[in-house]
């Protein structure tokens, strides 16, 4: 419970430093993280079918 508590409140600073940042920032930045996350996902991916066969 303690940790929902800690990761709402992250979760309330981080979107409201995003609220004061200029939209063009903030989209650069979601771009980069979704970009990582996408290369993150297809390495974990590839890795898990390699250990597999």
């Amino acid at each position: 419970m303690l940790f929902l508590v800690a990761a709402l409140l992250l979760l309330g600073f981080a979107l409201g430093t995003v609220a004061h940042a200029p939209l063009s920032f903030t989209l650069v930045a979601a771009s980069v993280i979704a970009v990582w996350l996408i290369v993150f996902a297809v390495r974990e991916r590839h890795t898990r079918r390699r250990h597999q066969a």
